[in-house]
C-alpha cells in the first residue's frame, strides 16, 4: 500500500491554468518501511512522469518514449550519478531529522518537491522548493521574497516540451454524453477521452453560465492517459418545453472551438429505457442503455477514488484532504523552527540541478 506514496504527489498537485506548463521533481527518503525503496525520485513534465529512479534499481529510467528517444546514454548516466549522490544525502537527512525529534524507531518519511511553472502566453515563471517530514511542512522557501532564484529550470522545461511535443502538447477532443438515472435525477454531462486536463465543463441557460443549479465534478485520469469529468444539472422545477434553453459546454485551453451539447431529452441516456442494439455489436452497450465507454469511465473513477483514499489513510495519517491539495500539512512551528535550517538537501537532476540556489 505504501506504493501509493508517489501517486499522492501526483494527485496533490492542482491542475494547471490554461497555457501553464510545469517541470516538477519529487524526492522521497524513508525509514522503517519494509519492502519499499529507501529513496525514490520522480520527475514530471506537465504532470506526466518522464523519469524515475530508486535506491533498489540504482539507475535513472525513462517513463516516456519521447524522452528515451531524445536523450543519449550520456544523459542517463549523468542523471544516474546525480541521483546516487542525492540518495546518500537524503538517507542522511531522514536520520538527522529523526534525531532532531528524538525519534529512534517507527516509520518516517522525508520528502522534497521542487520545480517551476512557465506561462507560455505571459512568459511568467514561478519556482518553488518545499520540504516535508511525515506528511507535514518542514521548510518551504518563498521565491517571491527573492531568497531563491530559478534561472535554469524554465530552460530545461522548454527543452522537454519540445522533445515531447507530440505527446505533451497534443489536444484530444472529448466524447460527451448526457446521462440521467431517473426522471427526477439531475442530468449529468459526462466528458471523457480529452487531453490535456486544462479544461472547463459547465452548463448554460440562454447563453449564461449556471452556478447554483450545477454540481461540477473533479477532473480524473483515465487508464489510457486521457482525462474525464462531469457536471450535473438540477432540473427540479424546469418544464419540458424549457429544456432547449439549456446546453452543456466543454471548453479546452487553446484555439479549439467549444464542444456544445444541447439538452435534448432524446439524447439523454437513462436506466429507465433501453436502446435498440445492433446484433452485430452486442457488447457496445450495457443492458440498461448506457454505452460501455461510460461504464468503463465510472469504474475508472471508482478505482482512482479508492486508490486515493487508501493512499491518504496509509501514507498521510493526520493530513487532511485540503492540505494534500496545497502541499504538505503545516507543522507545529515550535517543533521545527530550531532545526529547519539544517534540513535542506541537495537538489539535483541534470540540467535542473542548482536551478533553485540561494542568493548571496
Amino acid at each position: 500500500m505504501l506504493l501509493f506514496i508517489p501517486l499522492l504527489f501526483l494527485l496533490g498537485i492542482p491542475s494547471a491554468a490554461p497555457a501553464l506548463h510545469s517541470l516538477q521533481y519529487f524526492y522521497s527518503s524513508s525509514s522503517g518501511i519494509q519492502g519499499f525503496p529507501q529513496f525514490v525520485t520522480v520527475g514530471l513534465v506537465n504532470g506526466e512522469n518522464f523519469v524515475y529512479y530508486d535506491s533498489e534499481i540504482r539507475r535513472t529510467i525513462p517513463k516516456q518514449q519521447w524522452i528515451e528517444e531524445s536523450e543519449g546514454p550520456e544523459y542517463w548516466e549523468r542523471e544516474t550519478q546525480l541521483f546516487i549522490g542525492t540518495e546518500q544525502t537524503y538517507k542522511a537527512n531522514v536520520e538527522n531529522v529523526k534525531g532532531y525529534f528524538n525519534q529512534t524507531g517507527g516509520v518516517h518519511l522525508y520528502q522534497n518537491m521542487y520545480g517551476c511553472e512557465w506561462d507560455d502566453e505571459t512568459d511568467e515563471v514561478r519556482g518553488y522548493d518545499q520540504y516535508g517530514y511525515d506528511g507535514e511542512d518542514y521548510i518551504a522557501l518563498d521565491l517571491k521574497t527573492e531568497t531563491w532564484i530559478a534561472p535554469i529550470c524554465p530552460n530545461g522545461l522548454k527543452r522537454y516540451l519540445k522533445a515531447g511535443e507530440k505527446t505533451l502538447m497534443r489536444k484530444d477532443p472529448p466524447s460527451v454524453s448526457l446521462l440521467q438515472k431517473t426522471p427526477s435525477s439531475p442530468v449529468s454531462c459526462h466528458a471523457t477521452g480529452f487531453y490535456p486536463d486544462r479544461v472547463d465543463l459547465f452548463w448554460q441557460r440562454d447563453g449564461e453560465e449556471l452556478h447554483e443549479e450545477v454540481d461540477r465534478g473533479e477532473i480524473l485520469p483515465n487508464p489510457d492517459g486521457s482525462f474525464q469529468t462531469s457536471a450535473d444539472l438540477d432540473l427540479t422545477g424546469v418544464r419540458d418545453e424549457d429544456w432547449p434553453r439549456y446546453r452543456c459546454v466543454f471548453h479546452q485551453a487553446g484555439d479549439q472551438e467549444d464542444v456544445v451539447t444541447p439538452l435534448d431529452r432524446g439524447a439523454v441516456l437513462s436506466n429507465r429505457k433501453k436502446r435498440n442494439v445492433s446484433p452485430k455489436s452486442p457488447s457496445d452497450e450495457g443492458d440498461e442503455g448506457f454505452p460501455m465507454a461510460a461504464v468503463v469511465a465510472v469504474v475508472a473513477v471508482m478505482v482512482v477514488a479508492i486508490c486515493g483514499m487508501v493512499g491518504y489513510i496509509c501514507c498521510r495519517g493526520r493530513c487532511s484532504r485540503s492540505s494534500c491539495v496545497s502541499g504538505f500539512k503545516r507543522a507545529n512551528t515550535s517543533e521545527t523552527s530550531s532545526s529547519s535550517g539544517q534540513s535542506a538537501g541537495n537538489n539535483g537532476s541534470g540540467e535542473e540541478q542548482g536551478m533553485l540556489q540561494p542568493t548571496a
